[in-house]
């Protein structure tokens, strides 16, 4: 045991803006150093700075996108300290004080990410194939497990190597981290597989040249089933009913 260190990591974590950024981490998401700096309400020059120390000391991770980097906490570790340091303050976890991605619900809700489903639902469907040992995400890494052909088979899909997108080199599944949700959602092959086989089966419609999927009335029904009522209650927990063509 290291006496240093621990009051190291207790100072880091004591601080109020690096307090607030790291509860702004607690429900999983990967959010950039300005939306960071937004949650503990200091300039992006600070927040970069306390960002660097808690990369460092191993509280937070730091993933390259394109242009933006995005933090999350690095473990689950981290996050159980986190939830036991709130109970003994006695306070529930705060509220969301950053709201990423598209303003557009009907975007947040259901949206095409190159030629798999992002938004609310891509999560759901993530998390439904993920509890249900369907899949597992590791870091960069997607696993479809011997489970899936079973469990994907009430959706009325039947794993194949060729999917549509397929290609030389391309993952069968990868995770790939949500615009607006900040989760990752289910990409590669198996990704577009499920969005070409829910669009075929009428489940989600899109208008030409639009990124919003629209859930349609058969959907909400069959979508529902699929993914479970209380996930199905999470994708639309914030008052928005899925819209019906």
């Amino acid at each position: 045991m290291n006496i240093n260190q621990i009051a190291r990591i207790a100072s880091l974590v004591g601080e109020p803006a690096r307090a607030a950024m790291l509860l702004e981490l607690m429900d999983g998401r990967s959010l950039t150093a300005n939306e960071l700096a937004k949650a503990g309400r200091v300039s992006p020059q600070t927040a970069s700075k306390h960002l660097a120390q808690m990369v460092e000391a191993g509280l937070m991770a730091v993933a390259q996108r394109g242009r933006h980097r995005y933090h999350r906490l690095s473990s689950g570790d981290v996050a159980k300290m986190l939830e036991g340091i709130m109970q003994i303050a006695g306070d529930k976890p705060p509220r969301r004080s950053v709201v990423p991605g598209p303003r557009d619900e009907s975007m947040r809700m259901a949206r095409m990410c190159y030629d798999h489903i992002a938004g609310r639902l891509g999560l759901a469907i993530a998390e439904r194939l993920q509890a249900d040992g369907a899949i597992t995400f590791d870091g960069e890494a997607g696993l479809v497990t011997d489970r899936a052909e079973a469990l994907l088979r009430p959706w009325g899909i039947t794993l194949a190597s060729a999917a549509p997108g397929g290609g030389r080199g391309r993952p069968y599944c990868r995770p790939c981290l949500d615009w607006s949700e900040r989760r990752s959602h289910v990409a590669g092959r198996l990704g577009a597989m499920i969005c070409a086989h829910c669009l075929d089966q009428g489940w989600l419609s899109r208008k030409a040249g639009a990124r919003s999927l629209a859930i349609t009335a058969v959907g909400v029904a069959t979508l529902r089933d699929l993914l479970g009522l209380a996930l199905w209650e999470w994708v639309t927990s914030e008052g928005q009913a899925p819209r019906t063509a």
